[in-house]
């Protein structure tokens, strides 16, 4: 930049950071400047909503903005310390124009701003393995629960279960990655052989199933203390009707069957 482009900003103001929409029309130099001085970000919105498995969002948002998807996924996996529940959900404002690695580096850095602040504020420090720890607990949660009142009730049967040595046998496990919105089917639970099948194996995926809310986190963190072992959902509100034995879960699912 010229000395007369510097005494020129100095009197219209300092240029805006980052991408900016200065438009398509050819410019003069101090159109130009004008324009670098007052034009404000051309941005794109994404969302990414809680209990969305990061390579559908990814695919999403490659589409919205128009990036290359392989691209994308490839920097993800270069980038992200852990195959799932590293994003935040929530609606970004997008920059035009960002790569692939931008994007995938500013959602990372801020879920890992967002986690450090909140574990700071629950437990005064943050650990990002014990951390990401309640994630896994908190992506099962997510999945299963029908809504935030809910989590740290379900979040209280799969301890019980765990406590218990007991199968968690829950569907929403089997929602991961590419599976996020199919529908789990008996034959799906004998074919599935990864630890996400928790028909198959005891304990916790050895993976988060999805991104999490706060909220799921929290619920993870604090569960509700109840003797509930089983739930199941109710056809007519959509809420889970909890039972912490055998035989009342069993009439549970029966009245849903119309038995």
């Amino acid at each position: 930049m010229s000395g007369i482009d510097k005494y020129i900003l100095f009197f219209l103001g300092h240029p805006q950071s980052g991408w900016i929409n200065i438009g398509t029309k050819d410019l003069n130099r101090a159109e130009f400047l004008h324009k670098l001085a007052i034009a404000k970000a051309a941005l794109q919105t994404i969302t990414l909503i809680p209990g969305e498995t990061s390579i559908i969002f990814l695919e999403q948002a490659a589409k919205q903005l128009g990036l290359d998807k392989d691209i994308l996924l490839k920097e993800f996996q270069v980038q992200a310390p852990y195959d799932e529940g590293v994003f935040l959900p929530e609606t970004y404002k997008i920059p035009k124009g960002i790569t692939e690695n931008l994007l995938i580096q500013m959602l990372l850095n801020h879920a890992e701003i967002s986690n450090k602040k909140t574990s700071e504020k629950i437990f005064g420090d943050y650990n990002p393995k014990k951390w990401h720890q309640y994630i896994i607990i908190a992506s099962v949660i997510q999945k299963e629960a029908a809504n935030e009142n809910e989590m740290p009730i379900v979040a209280s049967v799969i301890y019980n279960r765990l406590k218990k040595g007991m199968k968690l046998q829950m569907d929403g496990t089997l929602n991961y990655g590419i599976y996020s919105h199919v529908k789990v089917t008996p034959q799906r639970i004998r074919q599935d052989n990864s630890s996400y099948n928790t028909y198959k194996f005891t304990g916790l995926p050895e993976k988060a199933v999805c991104n999490v809310s706060l909220a799921a986190i929290r619920a993870a963190i604090f569960p509700l203390k109840t003797d509930y072992l089983y739930f199941v959902r109710d056809k007519n509100t959509g809420v889970h009707i909890f039972s912490t034995n055998i035989n009342d879960h069993s009439k549970a699912i029966n009245l849903q069957k119309g038995k």
